[in-house]
């Protein structure tokens, strides 16, 4: 029989949104989990149910599902889908029989047990890994959140098993950082769990100083126990760009009805989830006045992604975008230059990051916010213009970045200069000016910021 140091260690990664879901939560999962197989980890995640990703809010990335590592063992434990549910024939028993006491059996199990609708397969989540942990051990649970009743779940499994257990704030729970004030009001049961979950973990994690600094201070007996792990960017799903090989921004020329060769029109791009949380109208506004600037005339502004986490976000958010159904401009309006380009898997980002000229980074929230986009679109060498309130916390990752453009307002009309004055960084960028970029992020990509959080796990372990 083996000894525990001579197998590899075992971990629980309780993961919600895992592949093939396409929640900007689930990359930082895949990265993690994919890490750990390399780095000598057998890794079991328990994901959401297939039903909820495909029937109950239809997002979902099949091509990114291809890039998990094989060796990875995905448990999708069950979903009580009671506030999802508007369809009689989709009730359960219990529901269509006694719909009042169904009601107060959910209410009860949110204001007294945990304040999360997830938490349903947060308590199944433990059922299965009890079951796995009887025919193999675990050595440590990852949780990440959101949704936060992960932490539930790892606590749970700790006070079960002793199993020690990770905390990885992907987002923040008890901090609503689109408005910078508490979540909960004081009192709310939210509150006692936080700090419940947080003094068992062996650690818990941040995606960025501003993050652990306030949680530091609201709990400062495990402070010396929180630490920052930041998103970045996944070469195994961006082209490469080798310095020598890049385009050079603007690419080829076109070719003028006179038969003149003259710069053809510049190709601003943002790439991401679209939600109305984004300062979205003053993003089309100051498009709108750059493209009046000569060096903009018919510059086009792509949007690729997805519009809204849910099926019925697109229409309300290309009408704010001035866009009709086909993602074109409303006719009878002034064209602000903005096409909505649809939805892009994982595995093409690299394409449209290529094709692109300047790249346009549009974040909601104050200063919590990173996103982990931004560490993608320094990775592509290409001019980046920041759309969104000052002081965020991405401003950290994007200092030193040489081809950074920030209005540090969101004044539509210094917005527009700063784009305007991206426009002409691409025009005139060289290879050798896009490589020292490129070189800036280098210390994002997903190895190098998750190397620190393995030997964690790994300490850990090992005590």
């Amino acid at each position: 029989m083996k000894n525990r140091s001579d197998r590899r260690p075992r971990v629980l990664y309780l993961a919600f949104y895992f592949p093939p879901s396409r929640a900007s939560g689930v990359y930082r999962a895949r990265a993690t989990a994919n890490h750990l197989v390399e780095k000598g980890w057998d890794v079991t995640v328990c994901a959401a149910p297939l039903d909820f990703l495909y029937d109950v809010i239809g997002s979902v990335d099949e091509e990114l599902s291809k890039t998990v590592d094989p060796s990875i063992r995905v448990e999708r434990p069950s979903l009580n889908h009671y506030t999802w549910q508007h369809d009689l024939r989709e009730f359960s028993w219990l529901r269509r029989s006694f719909p009042l006491m169904a009601k107060r059996v959910y209410q009860f199990s949110q204001t007294k047990l945990f304040p999360e609708r997830y938490s349903s397969w947060a308590w199944a989540s433990v059922v299965r890994a009890l079951k796995l942990h009887s025919k193999k051990r675990f050595d440590v649970v990852i949780a990440t959140g959101n949704p936060f009743a992960s932490f539930g779940a790892a606590w749970m499994f700790n006070k079960l098993t002793g199993v020690p257990y990770v905390m990885d704030y992907r987002d923040s729970w008890t901090l609503e950082i689109f408005h910078d004030e508490p979540a909960f009001p004081e009192g709310h049961i939210a509150w006692g769990w936080e700090k419940r979950m947080l003094a068992n973990a062996s650690a818990s994690v941040f995606v960025n100083e501003a993050l652990r600094g306030w949680h530091a201070e609201r709990y400062p007996e495990v402070a010396d126990r929180m630490m920052v792990v930041p998103n970045g960017w996944d070469p195994d799903v961006l082209l490469p760009a080798e310095s020598g090989d890049a385009k050079e921004a603007g690419g080829e020329p076109a070719v003028s009805e006179t038969g003149q060769d003259q710069p053809r029109p510049l190709k601003f791009a943002y790439l991401g989830t679209l939600t109305a949380k984004q300062p979205l109208d003053e993003m089309a506004e100051a498009f709108k006045i750059a493209r009046r600037h000569p060096d903009l005339a018919d510059a086009e502004l792509q949007l690729h992604g997805h519009l809204g986490f849910f099926k019925n976000s697109p229409g309300a958010l290309k009408a704010r975008l001035g866009l009709n159904e086909d993602g074109d401009h409303l006719e009878g309006v002034e064209d602000n230059g903005l096409r909505y380009l649809g939805p892009v898997s994982k595995t093409e980002v690299g394409r449209v990051y290529e094709d692109a000229d300047v790249l346009v980074f549009l974040a909601g929230g104050g200063r919590y916010v990173t996103s982990g986009k931004i560490f993608e679109y320094m990775a592509s060498g290409h001019p980046i213009v920041s759309v969104h309130q000052p002081g965020i916390a991405a401003q950290d990752v994007l200092d030193g970045y040489p081809l950074w453009f920030n209005a540090n307002s969101l004044d539509v009309d210094a917005l527009a200069a700063s784009m305007v004055a991206a426009g002409k960084a691409a025009r005139d960028l060289t290879p050798d000016q896009r490589a020292v970029a490129q070189q800036h992020a280098q210390t994002y990509t997903r190895e190098a910021t998750l190397i620190p959080f393995e030997a964690r796990l790994r300490e850990i372990v090992g005590s």
